[in-house]
């Protein structure tokens, strides 16, 4: 019951994330910016103070990575098996060891038997005909 209410909650969180990433202007969104000019020399341009969008971002963020994490936690611990993927992928044999014969290898196929041959138009014809 908890993996379904945190599941929503993290789908819910998800789409706002993405409108208000989406929402947003870019930081050269001017004409300016679109020749070039920049608001300062600084490395990553102008710093302006944090809007309503760039807070309700950090925080969608922020609640985005604890619900993921959290889904990580139950999941491994409640559903889908406990360890790793690659825990049933059979090791392989060391170095020297003679390598273990193949269960699932076909039997030996029986010898085949010779059938006869019908004769064709390649083959004589009987004489005296």
């Amino acid at each position: 019951m908890l993996a379904v209410i945190v599941t929503l909650f993290h789908v819910i969180v998800a789409f706002i994330l993405i409108v208000v990433v989406l929402l947003q202007t870019g930081k050269r969104a001017d004409l300016a910016g679109a020749f070039g000019g920049g608001g300062s020399q600084t490395a990553f341009g102008a710093r302006g103070a944090a809007t309503v969008l760039s807070k309700a971002t950090t925080y969608a963020a922020i609640i985005f990575m604890a619900t993921s994490l959290l889904l990580s936690l139950i999941s491994g611990s409640h559903g889908g098996g406990s360890g790793s993927v690659l825990d049933s992928v059979p090791s392989p044999p060391a170095k020297g060891a003679p390598a273990a014969p193949n269960a699932a290898a076909p039997a030996p196929a029986a010898p085949s038997q010779q059938l006869p041959v019908a004769p064709g138009p390649a083959s004589p014809a009987p004489a005296g005909k």
